[in-house]
This record gives structure tokens, sequence and C-alpha cells, in this order.
């Protein structure tokens, strides 16, 4: 599987990084010659140019590339990147900043296939974005812990019930909700009365051996497919 990044900052290359140390092949297109040498250093395929020009990203292989993403800090350039890769039939992920989220979402939220924010997820987050999916393993916070966020399917058993609640209910005594969001929302600090809706998203932090439980109890049947 071939990932074109348009965007080599800090977000792009970690990306690019934890894409890489999985045994994906990663192509990245960005702008700034200084960037691009640091890229290329990190042993990256690096096509330097703007990423909303669309002969840059023919060079770089957009017509064959699995997945597109706009992960630069300008918003103008990575949605043209992923309308390029939409002409193509390829999976495209979109970075926006904090600031547009509400404006993007409304007017750009059906035209690609995800919407990221570095600003909350990290490259972990963006990551997943990349390879699809609703269950994300965000990071590796020590030895025995990992931070993860689930968008919770329509039949999961966690529907109905309160986040304060969540680990007694379903039996994740070795997890904890710590953050929580609705549908494309910002996840933040939920009340104690909060009732999770199918779409949510909740961010916890597991015990290792406990990720597998945690995936059974909250994506339910859709943990099988």
């Amino acid at each position: 599987m071939t990932f074109l990044i348009v965007g080599g900052g800090r977000v792009g290359l970690r990306t690019a990084t934890t894409l890489a140390e999985q045994g994906y092949q990663v192509v990245i297109v960005e702008a700034d010659p200084d960037k691009v040498r640091r890229i290329r250093e990190a042993g990256f395929t690096v096509y330097q140019g703007d990423g909303a020009d669309a002969d840059v990203l023919d060079e770089a292989g957009i017509a064959t590339a699995e997945v597109v993403a706009g992960l630069t800090g300008d918003l103008n350039v990575n949605f043209a990147a992923c309308m390029l890769g939409v002409e193509y039939g390829t999976r495209t992920v979109l970075r926006i900043d904090e600031d547009y989220k509400e404006a993007i979402l409304e007017k750009y939220a059906d035209q690609v296939d995800e919407i990221v924010y570095p600003e909350q997820l990290g490259a972990m987050g963006a990551k997943t974005a990349l390879l699809g999916g609703n269950f994300n393993t965000i990071a590796d916070l020590t030895e025995a812990l990992e931070l993860l966020v689930v968008t919770v399917p329509a039949d999961s058993p966690a529907i109905g019930q309160r986040v304060s609640e969540l680990g007694e209910t379903l039996g994740l005594d070795q997890a904890r909700v710590y953050a929580h969001g609705r549908s494309r929302e910002a996840l933040v600090i939920p009340l104690p009365g909060t009732t999770i809706e199918a779409g949510d998203q909740l961010a916890l932090v597991a015990e290792l051996d406990a990720v597998d439980a945690v995936r059974a109890s909250i994506l339910g049947e859709s943990a099988a497919a």
C-alpha cells in the first residue's frame, strides 16, 4: 500500500515515520527546501513543489497511490490535493486546524473520507485515518499503557451507558475514559451524566493486555468484522 502525504512538516513527517515503521510505502510532497532536505535525510522519497499543483502530484505518483493525505498547515493546499485524489478514486484525508473546524466540517466533510485535527490526535491519529477504521491506537504511554480513541458503532453495547459508569458496566476495570466527543465534535472531559450515543468518540487509557477486551466491549459485533 502506497501513501502520498502532502506536507512534510511536523505532522506529515511524523505520520510518514509511523507508517513506514509498520512497513507501508510513503511518498511525500513538500514545498519548503529545508523541510525537503530533512525529509530526504530521514530516508523518504520526497518531491519538492506545491502540493496543490496537479503536475507535482502527478509526478509524485498520485495516480497509483491508495491514499492521499493533505497534512500541510494550509487548508487550501490540503483540499486541492484531496480533490485530485478523489478524481483518481483514492482514499482522501484532509487536515484542518481548530480555527476552521466548524466551517470546514459543514462545507467539506462529505467530499473527503476523513478529516483530522492533528492538534488533538497527533500523528498516530492521522496514521489511523489514512489506514481507515474506527479504533485508533494513538500512542504507547508507557510500557504498560496505551492511549486509545474509539468511534462507537451503532451496534455497540456501550450505547446508552453513562461515560462515568462505562468501565464498571462493561467490566473494563483496566481501562478509563478520560475524554468524550459527539460525532465530529472536539473531545472534551465529559460530565458524569453524559450518555454514549452511536458515532461518539471515546478516548481511553488502557492497560496493554486489556486492549482487545476494550475493543470487543465497545465495538461489539463490529470488532469481529
